[in-house]
């Protein structure tokens, strides 16, 4: 069959029932009974998340073990040997995390039907995840700058067999945690299970434990966590995404007992490690404080948007001081600003702002945002350059997943800054269109507004953008009921 073919059967049912393109294989395993037409715009997204949902599922997840296919091809139907990362495998999580969410927000709304239907498959669903996540687990030991200590985290790279990944030095990264901690913490919130909460807090202490708490000449802490433990630089990436999750711990601790310890250098000698026991609830909202200005001061551009990392670190790999005969990591003094402007690293900032003004009520956190929101809009963003009247965003290399946290990242702020529904438009003007002209056999292109390729091989999906589609469906469909 060829591409012309294919598009044109989906558009031939894409008439039959009124713009609403028909669902394939809807008895397979993950296939909603989906109705044959949708009462409002919130209902039909979070159709749609969870119809792009079950079809990638279907195409990238195989064997008991859920392995990740990074690619497939909806016109030849062949999945890629290629196995995603665990920032891809992720991706799935959080589409899972986003519908749950959709799904309670329609019961809190009156819709209590499509909750009764699903929520008990994608609960189901994100527990076969998260236990085949394990097969990214695997334990080193690490010296940082304030401990030695063995870990069990995540690796780039799946293993054969789940705790066995390889994750010394550059096998595993902080910003992999990061996403990690977000998806356990709010797969938590939606179905109350202490376990995905115990993962979140253990990974938390594991990237705060990256954190350079070193003193410079100057008395000041260097601050920021660097991209990983087996690297120097300090990235947008391996800050931003923690903010948020670190509000969200200390809202869930703020009004009780339970303490942590601290561990830090002494400012007066600048060298002598110390720990002390800290309320949960204030450890938390502090290191999310800390993390927001250094992001801010260190990496923020003067058009309003922020930088890719903190470079320029002499020497270019980690280095180990022995203080009182005891070893410890080398703080870091990176000293150039290096680009290029990526559209998650200002998201995970207006989220992380957002949330940190939900509990301290301190302005600058709401006019941060609000400028940085136009800022975003207005660099990432091109009006009629592709499509009139749609917006054109990059989306070369991961782009349409980052683009994906720069959309929930309005969503975060909408309540305090109602302008940002216009930017959301935008995402939602996107994935209809992609949706109603270029559906095909369950997939949207890559490219939303331009469609699939002549060339049939040309057309491998990434499955973590699929799962970002999903994601953007259910979090718009939230979002059309909450406001």
């Amino acid at each position: 069959m060829t591409l012309m073919t294919n598009i044109l059967y989906g558009t031939i049912f894409a008439i039959l029932l009124g713009n609403v393109l028909t669902f394939k294989n809807l008895d397979k395993e993950f296939g909603p009974d989906f109705p044959s037409e949708f009462t409002t715009l919130a209902e039909q997204n979070l159709l749609r998340a969870m119809d792009i949902m079950d079809n990638a599922v279907e195409a990238h997840f195989k064997g008991e073990g859920m392995a990740m296919s990074r690619y497939y091809n909806p016109i030849t139907e062949l999945s890629s040997s290629e196995l995603g990362s665990v920032w891809m495998y992720t991706a799935a999580i959080e589409a899972v995390n986003s519908i749950l969410h959709s799904l309670e927000t329609f019961k809190a709304h009156g819709n209590a039907s499509l909750y009764n239907n699903y929520f008990e498959k994608y609960t189901a669903l994100l527990e076969r995840l998260t236990d085949n996540a394990d097969f990214y687990l695997g334990t080193f030991e690490l010296t940082s700058y304030t401990q030695t200590k063995e870990w069990t985290i995540y690796g780039v790279h799946r293993a054969n067999t789940k705790g066995f990944a390889k994750v010394n030095g550059i096998e595993n990264v902080y910003d992999d945690q990061m996403w990690l901690i977000i998806v356990f913490i709010e797969a938590y919130k939606a179905t109350g299970n202490n376990d995905y909460l115990a993962k979140a807090e253990y990974l938390t202490e594991y990237v705060l434990d990256g954190w350079d708490n070193t003193i410079d000449s100057n008395g000041v802490e260097r601050g920021g966590i660097p991209w990983g433990p087996g690297y120097v630089t300090k990235h947008a990436c391996s800050n931003g995404p923690m903010i948020s999750p670190l509000v969200w711990l200390y809202k869930l601790y703020r009004n009780q007992a339970d303490e942590i310890t601290n561990k830090f250098i002494d400012p007066e000698d600048r060298q002598t490690r110390r720990s002390e026991p800290l309320k949960k609830s204030e450890y938390y909202l502090d290191f999310a404080k800390k993390i927001y200005v250094w992001q801010k001061k260190s990496l923020m551009r003067n058009d309003g948007v922020y930088d890719d990392m903190m470079g320029g670190c002499m020497p270019g790999s980690p280095e180990i001081e022995t203080i009182d005969n005891i070893n410890y990591r080398k703080g870091i003094s990176c000293h150039d600003r290096i680009g290029p402007a990526i559209s998650y690293n200002s998201g995970t900032m207006l989220s992380g702002a957002a949330e940190l003004y939900k509990v301290t009520k301190d302005r600058v956190y709401i006019e941060d945002a609000r400028k940085l929101s136009d800022a975003s809009f207005q660099y990432f963003s091109i009006l009629d350059k592709t499509i009139p009247g749609h917006y054109t965003f990059d989306i070369s290399g991961f782009r349409n997943w980052f683009n994906g946290v720069l959309m929930r990242g309005y969503v975060d702020i909408y309540p305090e800054y109602t302008s940002v529904d216009n930017y959301l438009d935008s995402f939602q003007k996107n994935l209809d269109y992609g949706y109603e002209k270029f559906y095909c056999n369950g997939f949207l292109p890559t490219d939303l507004l331009n469609g699939w390729s002549n060339n049939i091989e040309d057309n491998n999906t990434e499955g973590m953008f699929s799962f970002a589609y999903a994601t953007q469906y259910a979090v718009l469909a939230s979002h059309e009921l909450k406001k």
